[in-house]
């Protein structure tokens, strides 16, 4: 397979690529408790199915005897562990990617880190994951870090959990060791509210059941990693009913023209729809829909959808700018300034209630502040705790209160209207990753916005009716 994709490289790139261009993507994440071989079994994972060029062999078996910790044989885990740091202590620090692709699938890996300190690494990882393998070593069964990956996980809305029970060749292949696993596992899992993880076991260091089937492990009956990852169904999480396009960029070239850029975020769009701007409520119809092309001919089309870059030109020119929502007129998501999410602290510096923060969703970056902590999660036993404050990777229901409305979904509705990050006002670091859950009683709401809306028109129309003489087409303009 590696052999007649390397040929057809070398002969005809662009057929190459012409071949690969409608593959289904999967990513993944490899995760778990420090030093249970997840960056070995990456390594394992490209070495046995031919994805590795021989010069990264070359240097590999080089650096093996420098930095290897695998005594005589190659320590694929240099493989992906590429800082200096990781390979002198023999630990995954950053998240590091890699490509590969199958005769069915082209596949993007995140090798992320277990050691506690580097958990907003794995969440950074796991936030745009398919599928996530957690890694468990046999001889040590669930740890901490297994059950804290395994949360995130959940919460992060990955659906596809994998449970590699490696280092089997160090249990002696035991089959009665893998099932003790695999129960204490599933207790953890039931709880938590994971539902059919899928149980394999393997040894990233030999390769059984990575690439090939495993005859130290005959007892086990399923397919191997890389069969599970080449045939798993995926679910498409792409939310096409509900449009949502975060104003990124107002580009204006010259006096007659003023497009409106951005990621779609959900749903489809089309010339002719009526659009809703948020927050401020006002209309218009799309006017042209432009992607980006080789050619004029190309650019403008009939239609876009999620998660195309596009920029959607208006039939009347009204103010739009960066940080605005442009939805569907028949859609409009709700609009709330106090909400209850869920946050992931990253931050070495503890979280205080009520101190202010930058609340960066989507394009939209607004002042809030965390008012109250609902409760702690406790990774091991998943008991919910009063806090009154949030240590760095651990994880809270919170209540968020913003200066001023944002739309919003939840987050296990569309994640990108529904996810946030927390940002620090002086040194711009990244704190925490937020999840919208609803918005909170007693704040303003959607409603609130539509009736000052309201009110606004009827005071302009005043205005124009009782001062014709200021000859101005709004209060604004006063």
């Amino acid at each position: 397979m590696a052999v007649e994709q390397n040929t057809l490289i070398e002969s005809d790139i662009e057929a190459y690529l012409k071949q690969h261009e409608n593959k289904e993507l999967l990513r993944f994440i490899t995760c778990g408790s420090v030093d249970d071989g997840k960056s070995t079994l990456i390594g394992r994972l490209l070495h046995d199915s031919k994805m590795i060029f021989e010069d990264q062999l070359a240097a590999i078996n080089k650096d093996s005897k420098k930095h290897g910790t695998t005594g005589e044989t190659v320590d694929l885990a240099l493989l992906v562990d590429g800082l200096q740091s990781e390979r002198e202590q023999g630990i995954t620090i950053d998240v590091a990617y890699r490509f590969f692709a199958t005769d069915r699938r082209k596949f993007i890996i995140a090798d992320t880190p277990g050691h506690e300190q580097y958990t907003r690494n794995m969440a950074t990882g796991a936030s745009t994951a398919d599928l996530s393998i957690i890694l468990i070593d046999a001889r040590y069964g669930v740890q901490t870090q297994t059950k804290r990956h395994s949360y995130i996980s959940n919460l992060l809305g990955i659906n596809n959990i994998v449970i590699a029970v490696n280092k089997m060749d160090l249990v002696e292949f035991s089959e009665a060791r893998f099932n003790e696993i695999k129960e204490e596992y599933k207790a953890f899992a039931t709880e938590l509210g994971i539902e059919n993880p899928i149980f394999m076991p393997v040894s990233a260091l030999t390769g059984d059941n990575v690439v090939s089937a495993s005859e130290n492990m005959a007892w086990f009956s399923g397919p191997t990693l890389m069969e599970l990852l080449d045939t798993i169904p995926l679910t498409d999480m792409t939310d096409l009913e509900h449009f949502r396009l975060p104003v990124q960029y107002v580009n204006r070239p010259h006096l007659d023209f003023r497009g409106f850029c951005g990621t779609i975020a959900a749903g489809t769009i089309q010339k002719g729809d009526a659009i809703t701007v948020l927050p401020s409520l006002k209309t218009s119809t799309v006017k042209k829909v432009i992607q980006p092309a080789s050619s004029l001919e190309e650019m403008e089309v009939e239609s876009a959808f999620a998660p195309m870059a596009v920029t959607l030109t208006m039939e009347d020119e009204i103010d739009i700018s960066r940080g605005d929502m442009i939805v569907k007129s028949s859609d409009i998501p709700e609009m709330a300034d106090a909400l209850e999410v869920m946050l992931v602290w990253m931050d070495e510096k503890a979280m205080k209630p009520n101190s202010d923060y930058l609340i960066k969703r989507a394009t939209n970056v607004i002042t809030g502040r965390f008012t109250q902590i609902d409760h702690k999660v406790n990774i091991n036993t998943l008991e919910k705790h009063d806090a009154d404050s949030l240590e760095l990777n651990e994880i809270a229901q919170c209540q968020l209160s913003l200066n001023r409305m944002i739309s919003f979904d939840p987050y296990t509705s569309i994640k990108g209207t529904g996810s946030f990050i927390v940002i620090d006002k002086y040194t711009n670091a990244t704190l925490a990753a937020g999840m919208i859950l609803r918005k909170l009683d007693g704040g303003s709401s959607l409603e609130n916005q539509r009736a000052y809306s309201n009110f606004e028109k009827e005071l302009n129309a005043l205005v124009r009716t009782q001062f014709p003489e200021w000859q101005c087409k709004s209060i604004d303009e006063l």
